[in-house]
């Protein structure tokens, strides 16, 4: 097969696995219960009628108030540790021990379709669903930020203000940090699906990794290791939100989720392209 056939048949593969994702009521319901974390939270500060005191709450929470544009930030925090790495779980588990499970993995691998290609289209679609699921949460919490509160220049960390196309680029910058934050979770996901044909199994044991991880880095016992932990730099993107930006614990991260995307790629192909497929 030349090269450019066999990137025709990958883009093709791609397409398929995206479509397949995107055309399922469980990732849709999956988004939709992540847009209502900031709708709740902004109606909740809304309902409340009351100035929150600086400190109260988690971080921002006080902002919103008097500056909707601090909603997806401050929904974003609410949703790292719990909701967006249960739904990563759920898509990242379900990679091969579902088609596995409904029988349709063997039939995949006699397309033919060779099994590190497939690993890889699997990991492509469930990083579509990170960028998908930070993206929804951003752009809902800047739509009811602007439809329930006054939106105006925002003011930084470090006491300066910036006007608010600024503002989105940083909200963007933010997304796209979490977004890579969870590709280190899917890459741990799709090695974990590899081991089952139980996608609940996978599904559930990604998200305990998730919480495991997130457990350890509050154990001062354990500081050695916080460092290189899946969970640590998750919420580093406080320092994007400073004059000027600070990229260190962005690129921290990004090396962090580089770390655990090579690691468990390379674990998930060494069990997969081993394993006998019987289903």
């Amino acid at each position: 097969m030349s090269r450019a056939n066999a990137l025709q048949g990958f883009g093709t593969l791609v397409r398929s696995e995206l479509s397949v994702l995107f055309r399922r009521r469980r990732t849709w319901a999956m988004l939709a219960t992540i847009a209502c974390i900031p709708l709740f939270l902004a109606i909740a500060v809304q309902l409340s009628g009351s100035t929150i005191p600086p400190g109260e709450g988690p971080p921002f929470l006080d902002r919103v108030s008097q500056n909707g544009l601090f909603v997806g930030f401050t929904a974003m925090i609410l949703a790292i540790p719990l909701f967006l790495p249960l739904t990563m779980g759920v898509v990242a588990g379900d990679t091969i021990a579902g088609e596995a499970n409904t029988g349709t993995l063997r039939y995949l691998l006699v397309a033919p379709v060779s099994r590190v290609r497939l690993l890889v289209v699997k990991f492509i679609g469930a990083s579509a669903f990170a960028i998908a699921a930070t993206t929804t949460l951003m752009v809902t919490g800047i739509l009811i930020g602007l439809i329930l509160f006054p939106v105006g220049p925002v003011t930084l960390l470090s006491g300066d203000v910036i006007s608010i196309p600024a503002a989105l680029l940083r909200i963007a910058l933010v997304a796209f940090y979490v977004t890579i934050s969870l590709m280190g979770l899917a890459a741990v996901g799709l090695f974990i699906s590899t081991l089952t044909v139980i996608p609940v199994g996978a599904m559930a044991a990604t998200v305990v990794v998730s919480t495991v991880s997130q457990i350890l880095a509050t154990l001062p016992q354990l500081q050695v290791i916080h460092p290189y932990l899946l969970t640590y730099n998750w919420l580093g993107f406080a320092d994007l939100l400073r004059a000027p930006m600070d990229f260190h614990s962005m690129g921290i991260n990004a090396l962090i989720q580089l770390s655990y995307i090579v690691i468990f790629g390379s674990a998930a192909y060494s069990r997969f392209t081993t394993k006998d497929i019987l289903s």
